[in-house]
This record gives structure tokens, sequence and C-alpha cells, in this order.
């Protein structure tokens, strides 16, 4: 019976609240307004708090243009990045005709890709790169899909395209940042790996049920682990940055999941305790996952 209430409630407040805040938006995407970048942000915050998510982030956000990579487990991920930072996602172009949810991604000035059209995908990369040439922050569900939140899925590598170096251009003073996702308690209890699937909306689940059923549990408790970034000079290929952040990000969630202290989810960039042949070096404690 609380579980309902509680869904009804932010169920409502969303609604009076959302709606408004579009129009508002939308007016502030039209006449430029630097209010446009902020505004979601804020109120990406008002939603994490009506819903009693608890974010706690260990590392820093890079300052300027970024690739954040991520892990992907829930809806939630979008609530939950938008609190951290202004950003804007990087999304399958299905979900720019979902009702409702497709018309707040535009509003918070998402770019759709195709992630099956292989001759689009340096199409969809200069886009991107256009993007951060602006200044923008970008995130990046590398997995192409989201899990069950207990693990990271391989990272597919052909978008990473739009983060390779290229000489002489002005994309490359961006910074490439992996970033963990970890659902971890719910109502402050370890939540385990049979209840986290309750939040993390992956395979042919339903949106609107799942989304209820979430609604309904909270509170719940995020970590969010931004690891070290990655300049774009190191040289790295695609191959290479999407192998990386893979496992930085890989090694966020174990740690984050088994209970390790806040730091020891962090992961160093690969040119400070990786030597040449690409090994770890053995005596960095934050390496071994």
């Amino acid at each position: 019976m609380m579980g309902t209430l509680r869904a009804l409630v932010i169920g409502a407040v969303l609604t009076v609240v959302t709606l408004p805040l579009m129009v508002v938006q939308w007016v502030l995407r039209k006449t430029g307004s630097d209010l446009a970048f902020r505004l979601p942000y804020l109120y990406h915050r008002g939603v994490a708090c009506l819903m009693g998510l608890k974010i706690v982030v260990t590392g820093r956000p890079v300052r300027g243009s970024c690739l954040m990579v991520a892990n992907h487990a829930s809806w939630l991920d979008i609530v939950v990045l938008s609190a951290v930072k202004p950003l804007s996602f990087i999304a399958k172009g299905e979900v720019g005709s979902w009702p409702v949810f497709g018309s707040l991604a535009r509003l918070q000035r998402t770019v759709f890709i195709d992630r099956g059209n292989r001759a689009a995908t340096g199409r969809f990369s200069e886009r991107i790169r256009a993007r951060l040439a602006e200044g923008d922050t970008l995130v990046l569900f590398a997995e192409g899909t989201s899990s069950d939140g207990n693990r990271v899925l391989p990272f597919k590598s052909a978008l990473m395209g739009a983060a390779e170096p290229r000489q002489g251009h002005e994309v490359d003073d961006i910074l490439v940042q992996p970033v963990t996702i970890a659902y971890t308690n719910l109502h402050g209890l370890p939540m385990g790996r049979m209840r986290r699937p309750s939040f993390a909306w992956y395979g042919d689940m339903e949106l609107v049920p799942h989304l209820w059923q979430a609604l309904s549990l909270g509170p719940v408790d995020v970590r969010v682990v931004l690891h070290e970034p990655i300049a774009l000079d190191r040289g790295l290929d695609r191959k290479a940055l999407a192998t990386h952040c893979e496992k930085a990000v890989r090694h966020g969630l174990v740690r984050a999941l088994g209970g390790h202290a806040p730091d020891d989810a962090l992961y160093p960039a690969p040119d400070a305790n990786l030597n040449q042949s690409g090994r770890q070096n053995p005596d960095h404690r934050h390496m071994a996952a």
C-alpha cells in the first residue's frame, strides 16, 4: 500500500512539474539562453531528490568538453548523470519517437544515432565531434544496450571514432572520461544481485510497468564513479579507448557493488599506470579488480 501511494505521489508531482518546464525549456532553447544548459541539470536534481535517489559521486567531472563513456542499466541512469553536471546524451534514434521521453531527450539536446546503420557511423561520429568541439559534455552508453546492473557488457568501439585524435583539429583538446554507475542500496541496505534488476531496465521489459515498480520501491543509493579522464592526444585509437573505458567501468562496478571504499573504485588514465606493453603495473593498488 505504501509503495503504491509513493508511486502515485511521485508520478503526480512529476506530471505537474515536468510539462510546464518542458515549455520553459523549449522557449529557452529557441531564444538561445544559457539557462537552456542549466535547466535540465536543475530539473534532474529535483527529480532525484523527489525519487529518493541518494547519489554519491567519487572523482571529479571534467570542466569543458568531455565525452563520458558509461555503463547502462536503467532509464534512471539519465536522471542520475543529469544530476551530476549539465550534459547531453547520445541515444539510439528510436528514443526520439517515444512519447514524452523523446521530447525530454530532444529538449536536452540529445544526439540521436542509428546504431544499426554502419554506413552512417562516420556521419554520426562527425556530429558528435562537432558537439564536443562546441564545448559540450556528451554521454555515450558504450555497451549499446542496458544490462541487469550486476555486470558490464562489452563496449562497442564504433562510436568511439568521434573521440579518435585528429592532428591539428580543435576537438583534440577534449577529454574522454569513463564513468561507472552502480545501484548499491535499497532503503539503506545492500540491494543484492536479485533485487538490482528491479531498477535495471533491460531485455524485453516494458517501460511503464518497470517505471511504476521502481517508483514504488525506493529510496535507492547510487554510486557514480568518475574515473581519471584521458586526453585525446595520447594517441589511442577508438578500440584502445573502448578497451580502457570498459576496464575502468568494470573495475568501478566491481568495487562499488563489493562495498569497497569510494576512492578504491577509481581507475587511472592509461599512460599514468600502464607500462609500454599495455600491462598493469603491479604496484598500483587501484588496478586489480
